[in-house]
């Protein structure tokens, strides 16, 4: 199932500033191992950023969630809604009913 995860600063961007070069590398590790589809800023980015997940379990997209450095740190949240998909485009057909991805 897919997730939307926001995150939310706690503080300011500044806040969070020494924590971005962790925080990307943690994007991009899920991305390589396909949980993470989609992720960016929001508009403005001062309110924080979305990240949209797939092929894992709830339990598992929260463990990943409290692995984020802005999370641990405490200058962000995550809020994540998961969905149960009715409609989807046929161009997302495909990556969001693939099989569920192995986090071990």
């Amino acid at each position: 199932m897919p997730h939307v995860v926001i995150v939310s600063y706690t503080g300011s961007e500044e806040d969070a500033a020494p924590f971005v070069r962790d925080h990307v590398a943690y994007l991009e590790r899920h991305h390589a191992d396909g949980v993470f589809l989609v992720s960016g800023p929001t508009v403005p980015s001062s309110q924080g950023g979305a990240i949209l997940a797939h092929g894992v379990d709830r339990e598992t997209i929260d463990r990943i969630s409290a692995e984020d450095p802005f999370v641990e740190n405490g200058v962000a949240t995550h809020t994540i809604t998961t969905i149960e998909p009715g409609r989807v485009h046929p161009a997302l057909a495909a990556p969001l009913t693939a099989a569920p991805v192995s986090q071990n």
